[in-house]
């Protein structure tokens, strides 16, 4: 049965594009009538995510729709791939090092304040959206042990008592309305 033989196919349609900026509507337009759809299936979540930050339910099931492809396979390559996230992060990325030199220089105990602090684990975001919280095996930066990474900056040689301070700066910054407004 073609998708237009559906009974409720244009209100399938007209909801799951309303879900979607234009442009990502037709990225995956484009890929609909190819002969094997699934092939652009993460291309297309890549530019989901890259849109919205990560894939959120309403969104896989948009995708799944428009592209006729079945919720099951669309929720099955957003999972089974790190690179996709499944809920939204925070405006900070706190990257805690736990390569061998930052680990053996107490970045378990680090990561434990920073945990303490945040109320949350690896993988998680705080609730006020500002920080998440990961952990990377390597930076680079071994002679700097332990380290942690907020956004872009690098802070070397980290105890856990500097935790507070750190994160004040940037739920600081968080709170400052861009520039320009």
């Amino acid at each position: 049965m073609s998708v237009s033989a559906t009974d409720n196919w244009p209100k399938v349609e007209a909801q799951s594009k309303s879900c979607l900026p234009e442009r990502l509507v037709k990225l995956i337009e484009s890929h609909r009538g190819d002969e094997n759809p699934q092939g652009a299936l993460i291309e297309v979540l890549h530019a989901v995510q890259g849109h919205f930050g990560f894939l959120g339910k309403e969104e896989l099931d948009a995708v799944a729709q428009l592209m006729q492809v079945p919720a099951a396979k669309v929720t099955g390559v957003a999972t089974f791939y790190h690179f996709f996230r499944l809920r939204p992060r925070g405006k900070y990325i706190i990257n805690v090092c736990m390569g061998t030199a930052c680990y053996v220089k107490g970045a378990s105990a680090v990561a434990q304040r920073v945990q303490q602090e945040l109320g949350i684990e690896f993988g998680e975001t705080s609730p006020d959206g500002i920080f998440s919280l990961v952990s990377s095996r390597c930076i680079g930066t071994c002679g700097l042990a332990p380290v942690v990474m907020i956004g872009e900056e690098v802070f070397p040689k980290v105890q856990p008592d500097q935790i507070p301070a750190m994160l004040a700066k940037y739920k600081k910054l968080a709170a400052e309305p861009p520039p320009g407004d």
